[in-house]
């Protein structure tokens, strides 16, 4: 794995070099928002996870998380922020960040929380170079939606559903996968984020708008909110 962190306590990258070697993964670090932009920009596709701060000197981290999605749309991002405002996470998971840890954190919470990501994206994208038959097959298919989860080929209305999160295709292979079934968000916490989230439904929340925005010009909206319930996934209509 080779992981960037944004961050621009010196001593706290000096703090998980010591675990990322640990693990033997590679990494490398950027201290201010315009650096962090310049160094992704080089080479995207080298880059795993990335760990970025929201309070970063010379470009705020919700500017670079913005500028980063629209350069990768589905390299893992987990916020790393001191501000323990709703308003703030919501938004930092609707611009695109897959998972966020407070300051002060664990070092030993979040590689775990790396690891869960890591291994949720690498699931989610499959074998990338075995081209064959199966390929061509989809296997979540409803009335209009299909999927295939070895390709990452999403479709609704025969239109392809462009530029998922690792995250957001985990939400929509879960609820297409048992379609009409509701989910609460405590369950789609633990199916999708894979650990516990102790009781932060607001990131189910935040994720379901952002995956909405992604769908709603494709045609009726599938993922249909049961109030005082969650969500499930619908595709009935024509």
């Amino acid at each position: 794995m080779n992981i960037l962190m944004i961050e621009d306590n010196h001593s706290v990258c000096e703090m998980m070099a010591m675990f990322f070697k640990k693990q033997n993964w590679d990494y490398g670090f950027a201290y201010d928002g315009v650096a962090a932009e310049e160094k992704f920009n080089q080479d995207p596709a080298k880059w795993d996870i990335i760990l970025l701060d929201l309070n970063l000197p010379k470009k705020d981290g919700m500017q670079v998380a913005a500028d980063i999605r629209r350069v990768s749309s589905t390299v893992p991002l987990i916020m790393l922020t001191a501000r323990d405002t709703e308003s703030d996470q919501v938004l930092g998971l609707e611009i695109g960040a897959d998972d966020y840890v407070t300051k002060p954190f664990s070092a030993i919470t979040l590689v775990a929380r790396i690891k869960a990501l890591y291994r949720r994206s690498q699931l989610a994208q499959g074998p990338a170079d075995h081209h064959d038959g199966a390929a061509d097959s989809f296997d979540v298919v409803t009335k209009h939606f299909k999927m295939n989860t070895k390709t990452r080929e999403v479709y609704l209305y025969n239109q392809a559903i462009p530029d998922l999160t690792p995250k957001e295709f985990d939400l929509l292979k879960t609820m297409a996968s048992k379609p009409r079934q509701v989910f609460t968000r405590e369950q789609l916490l633990q199916l999708v984020w894979d650990y516990e989230y102790y009781g932060d439904e607001r990131t189910v929340d935040a994720h379901i708008k952002k995956l909405r925005q992604k769908l709603e010009d494709l045609g009726p909206q599938v993922i249909k909110t049961v109030w005082g319930v969650g969500y499930k996934f619908d595709d009935e209509a024509d």
